[in-house]
């Protein structure tokens, strides 16, 4: 039996750079109509005016999401250069603090602030999303309470933010930190059915915790207004290859755990407190460190994890035409996650303006 037909969407959060100082700069309001102009509703403000927020349009395969993501990144920087800015994807700045960012001129986010306080004040912070188009809501729920313990795998590769107010954290991923300081984030709960889940939706907007479901933010989640799963859990990847890759991933353990439930078969589901605690050792650690082998109930190399998932994945690839894209994970094994070559190019320089000015190159690395 063949696979449902499975769109693709990726949204892209960048920080916006001043070339000399390599600080953030508060400036999105400044050039956001303008932006309109070319890209319309693919580009949006984000909480903070240091921070731009792009959406692919929706894609039928990995190669047009590229093309998209491309297309984007180049919109973007050319953008920002007409007014002296740059952009980088990685999920936080070496050394630009929180304190000095400004928040953006917008209702929602005026509730947001007001809501949350300091907590949203300090989501200096980006991201990507990858979204899977899954029409059957029954179908994307189970998908969902499955494709939880893949998270950290996901994760892992993704990482992308080491530093934070100048400083080596120690962590891969401190974005996921920050991050979790707000309610409704991490993994998600197990639902039975999709009406359990708008249940406890509907619960969370009744009881005034929410004002709508777009203030869920698991790590994954159906998305409150498209019929796609909606895969939250990676830092922004800062070259296109390793977006691509990590999108194509994504796309493939969708694929699987469909393909199983074809077979009558399912991916065996795992506590929550298990899969945090393989979220934790992800954050921590990136690809250089170990997750637990639930089955096994032994700590594995994650590299070897990351192997073994693609072997896991394997007879869905070609069906979903993805293979050269996954097999970029075997790149990202010998040259690191965009963390760890931050790190690397920390320790060979002692220099965070060097880290910046990094990251702006390979953000634009193969969109010429």
């Amino acid at each position: 039996m063949s696979l449902p037909k499975l769109t693709i969407g990726i949204e892209e959060e960048y920080q916006l750079i001043d070339p000399e100082s390599r600080e953030l700069t508060s400036y999105v309001q400044e050039f956001l109509e303008e932006g309109r102009v070319v890209l319309e509703d693919q580009i949006k403000a984000e909480f903070l005016q240091s921070q731009v927020e792009v959406g692919s349009h929706i894609c039928h395969n990995m190669k047009e999401a590229r093309e998209e993501l491309i297309r984007l990144r180049r919109s973007i920087s050319d953008l920002a250069e007409s007014h002296g800015l740059s952009i980088a994807a990685a999920s936080t700045h070496p050394f630009s603090s929180w304190k000095a960012q400004e928040v953006t001129r917008d209702q929602r986010y005026a509730q947001h602030l007001e809501q949350m306080a300091e907590v949203a004040r300090r989501l200096l912070i980006f991201g990507m999303h990858v979204h899977i188009g899954i029409e059957d809501k029954e179908l994307m729920v189970d998908v969902m309470d499955q494709a939880r313990y893949f998270l950290p795998h996901l994760l892992a590769l993704s990482t992308s933010s080491p530093f934070w107010h100048g400083r080596d954290t120690g962590l891969k991923s401190y974005r996921s930190i920050v991050f979790e300081g707000m309610p409704r984030t991490g993994p998600p709960p197990e639902f039975d059915s999709w009406g359990e889940h708008q249940r406890f939706v509907e619960l969370l907007v009744k009881t005034g915790s929410i004002q709508d479901p777009t203030r869920i933010w698991w790590d994954i989640r159906p998305h409150p207004k498209f019929p796609t799963l909606e895969f939250r859990i990676c830092d922004i990847c800062t070259t296109v290859d390793e977006a691509i890759c990590l999108a194509s991933l994504t796309l493939a353990i969708v694929g699987k755990l469909i393909r199983l439930r074809q077979a009558n078969q399912s991916w065996r589901r795992y506590s929550h407190h298990l899969i945090e605690e393989n979220k934790w050792r992800a954050v921590r650690y990136g690809i250089d460190g170990e997750l637990i082998d639930f089955g096994r109930q032994e700590p594995v190399p994650t590299r070897q994890l990351l192997l073994e998932l693609l072997e896991l994945v394997d007879d869905v690839v070609d069906e979903l035409d993805v293979r050269d894209e996954i097999d970029y994970v075997h790149t990202l094994l010998q040259i690191g996650t965009s963390a760890d070559r931050q790190l690397e190019v920390f320790r060979q320089t002692g220099e965070l303006t060097a880290v910046v000015d990094h990251v702006v190159n390979e953000t634009m690395e193969g969109c010429e």
